[in-house]
């Protein structure tokens, strides 16, 4: 493995140059505000995190006594260890948006745990191959070293699916987050030993794939990846090894990323998150290779996303997945917006602005980091949502500290030790650009500034030169948000006007003196925003804050009707609070509502989206949600017995038995499914009566395919194609009375065919044979 490396900075140069970069990290200082608070709660949770508990993996598979104990959730399945490349990015953030030693300490010593398990890790020539990793594969039940993952591929043996490569999981995406955290350990923390790690991983993967031909490769590639191809990408800069490149251009998903590179919106049904860093990488590339194709696919892949993907807050997808352009408005449920997507493309959004840089960029960022990624981190535990639930009456569910490790606790930390890193931006020493009003100091380059604000609680926003070792003149430009219509500008207390340019910004140039301020103000009147494909529901937004009705604590059940505004003026329906809060409420039905941030309702049950009515459309939708209940009270009267899927206490008393299955919820509905390989089975009593199955399914599951056995016996092969879409339905299946003669309980079980799911399952009634159940 090679053990000299260039410093940080050096390697090979870039052929399209940005045209802006932001202010390096180091040079800036959050100033107290709820942005300095979450970065604050962060530190506090990754300082009780342990290094060698997420190293536990990577020194078992060097056949290294492991330091500690392995944790839970996510880093007790194969896809094991991609916790501590985010951690290693976190810590790296942490040290340069800080100076926290502490930080960097413990960046170092993982660098050297990685270099020693490294060494340790044998090839078939039993020497040092570069191979080292925490991921690890299941094999008819047994876990075995993720090596043999590998081993297989490049023998031509590949099974692979969106998830699952040879019995692991996204091991490619695993590498690809502990190559992030080495890179940025390289970068902010001077750790050389890091480009060491990174390039003996680069050669033994290169290794395998010099053996696959194009063919072979889509086939790896269907296994979400990450952004491995930016990684490696960022490696040759690093370096100036061309192997890299030729490597990161390898790993390019033909059937996403051709369609973008024709400039086609191909992303309906697509994983969100699995598609966001192969365009990130490809952007990167562009920057590189200057390649145009790459360049059309990941700004077709931009615009798709923020202007036809996106809810209110900024994130994307329903249940992970991107909707069909322009629907939105149909998939407002509890599984909206996995924070990892909003992470990705906040990533996206800088690397796109450095090339062009428009405040329409920087509009979409802080709509997400304010909406989003702000909302995503509870400050008082310090713990992180995985989606952030849009429906009326959900409320974010957090991770525990040690037992989920989930992919957004992974880049929540990462989030929340950078909220500095977009603030400024720079074009040379000529030009300075503020493009997040943060409360922040600045000093860089002979320039020391303070940003104060309160924003967005208010529009007024003072931008003070404290320092300015500078004689001559130089250019200072602030965004100037496109839905502020009424700004106001004041220079050293004379107003100026507000003239912004092309791009958006105000631009000042002077010869800036110690003691010079500028004092900018925005029009944060109350608007609306009406979701993608819908004129009927609409959201609430003052200046960049999405308002939410509060519909009470997290902890209490929410059982009433979805708050709607009935009548056509809708902000007629805004009222300011009378209590001299500077609060507003919305007058909505069935009843008025407290209005707040949405991103501050961290325990609260919300609604972010209103239905618009008429009178007699409201009447009409109470008049069918009562026939609705009125029939599934029938049918409950029949039943002989019902299992609700998901729900602990009906689990437990109906004896179930799981293997790779997991409660889910959609639309306010629980229910299970099991994963390939797994099953899910319960007991139902059947009063000794022939009888049929009742099962309750989402309508737009796609190619789930299972068997349904009773007693062992199989009595429906079924498959979900979304043909049922926007409904949940009900399937009813006969049950052979020979399976049921003189019995009172039978054994009810879903089993997935290979590399399919089963359900989910939102629900199973046992009713008797003859009863009638159309809806």
């Amino acid at each position: 493995m090679p053990t000299t490396v260039l410093a940080p900075g050096l390697g090979a140069a870039a052929s399209v140059p940005p045209c802006v970069a932001p202010v390096p990290m180091q040079a800036v200082r959050l100033s107290p505000s709820p942005y300095h608070d979450a970065m604050l709660a962060n530190r506090a949770y990754m300082m009780r995190l342990e290094p060698d508990r997420l190293l536990h993996n990577y020194r078992a598979q060097a056949g290294l006594p492991p330091k500690g104990a392995v944790y839970g959730g996510w880093e007790s399945e194969t896809i094991a260890g991609h916790t501590l490349g985010h951690y290693l990015s976190a810590l790296s953030l942490l040290h340069a948006q800080t100076g926290d030693a502490q930080a960097q300490r413990r960046v170092i010593y993982i660098v050297s745990e990685l270099v020693l398990c490294q060494q340790q890790t044998r090839g078939q020539q039993q020497t040092p191959d570069g191979y080292v990793a925490g991921f690890t594969r299941s094999r008819e039940g047994q876990v075995e070293p993720g090596r043999a993952v590998f081993a297989e591929i490049a023998s031509g043996h590949i099974h692979s699916t969106g998830f699952g490569l040879n019995g692991a999981w996204s091991p490619l995406y695993n590498w690809h987050k502990l190559l992030a955290g080495l890179l940025d350990a390289h970068r902010f923390c001077g750790s050389g030993a890091a480009i060491g790690v990174c390039t003996g991983i680069a050669g033994y993967l290169g290794g395998v794939f010099d053996r696959l031909d194009v063919a072979q490769m889509q086939q790896v590639l269907a296994c979400e990846y990450g952004g491995l191809n930016e990684s490696l990408a960022e490696l040759y800069l690093r370096t100036g090894d061309r192997r890299w490149l030729r490597l990161a251009e390898r790993i390019y998903d033909r059937g996403t990323l051709d369609p973008l590179a024709r400039g086609e919106d191909n992303l309906g049904n697509l994983h969100a998150n699995t598609q966001i860093p192969k365009v990130i990488g490809l952007a990167h590339l562009h920057e590189i290779t200057g390649r145009a194709d790459y360049a059309v696919a990941s700004r077709t892949f931009w615009s798709a996303v923020t202007e036809h993907h996106s809810y209110v807050i900024g994130g994307t997808g329903d249940r992970e997945y991107f909707t069909e352009a322009d629907t939105v408005a149909n998939y407002v449920t509890e599984q909206t917006c996995e924070t990892c997507a909003t992470y990705n493309m906040l990533k996206l959004t800088r690397q796109l602005y450095a090339a062009t840089p428009r405040s329409s960029f920087f509009d979409y960022y802080e709509r997400a980091h304010l909406n989003h990624i702000l909302a995503q981190q509870n400050p008082r535990t310090g713990m992180f949502a995985y989606m952030t639930p849009l429906m009326s009456g959900s409320s974010r569910i957090y991770s525990s500290p040690f037992d989920d490790f989930w992919c957004c606790v992974g880049t929540g930390m990462e989030s929340h030790g950078k909220h500095g890193d977009s603030i400024y931006w720079h074009a040379g020493r000529d030009t300075l650009l503020v493009n997040l009003f943060i409360p922040s100091r600045l000093d860089w380059e002979g320039i020391k500034l303070s940003l104060e604000t309160d924003y967005p609680n208010s529009g007024l926003i003072t931008l003070g030169v404290a320092e300015c070792a500078r004689l001559l003149p130089w250019t200072l430009r602030l965004r100037i948000p496109a839905w502020s219509n009424r700004t106001t500008a004041r220079l050293n207390g004379e107003f100026i006007p507000i003239r912004p340019d092309a791009d958006g910004y105000l631009t000042l140039r002077r010869a800036w003196r110690p003691g010079d301020w500028v004092v900018l103000v925005l029009d944060m009147r109350l608007r609306l925003e009406y979701a993608p494909g819908s004129d009927a529901l609409v959201s609430i937004l003052r200046g960049p804050s999405v308002l939410a009705a509060d519909l009470g604590p997290a902890a209490t059940a929410f059982e009433g009707a979805t708050p709607a505004l009935v009548g056509m003026d809708v902000l007629a329906h805004v009222r300011p609070v009378q209590d001299g809060t500077g609060g507003w409420a919305v007058m909505c039905r069935p009843q008025g509502l407290p209005l707040r941030a949405f991103t501050r309702q961290h325990d609260r049950r919300s609604a972010v989206y209103f239905p618009v009515l008429t009178e007699a459309a409201w009447a009409a939708e109470q008049t069918l949600l009562k026939a609705r209940k009125a029939q599934l009270l029938a049918i409950a009267a029949d039943a002989t017995d019902v299992f609700r899927a998901g729900e602990k206490h009906s689990e437990q008393s109906h004896g179930l038995l799981a293997e790779s299955s997991y409660p889910v919820m959609y639309r306010g509905r629980s229910g299970r499914d099991a994963r390939s390989g797994g099953f899910f089975s319960f007991r139902m009593h059947t009063r000794s009566i022939p009888i049929k199955l009742l099962a309750t399914y989402w309508g737009e599951e796609r190619d789930h395919r299972f068997r349904i056995l009773v007693e062992g016996t199989e009595i429906a092969l079924e498959q979900l194609d979304a043909s049922r879409p926007g409904i949940f339905f009900d399937r009813a299946y006969d049950v052979p009375p020979a399976l049921t003669a003189s019995k009172n309980s039978i054994l009810v079980r879903f089993e997935p065919l290979a590399d399919h799911s089963a359900g989910p399952v939102f629900g199973v009634t046992c009713l008797p044979a003859n009863t009638e159940t159309t809806l």
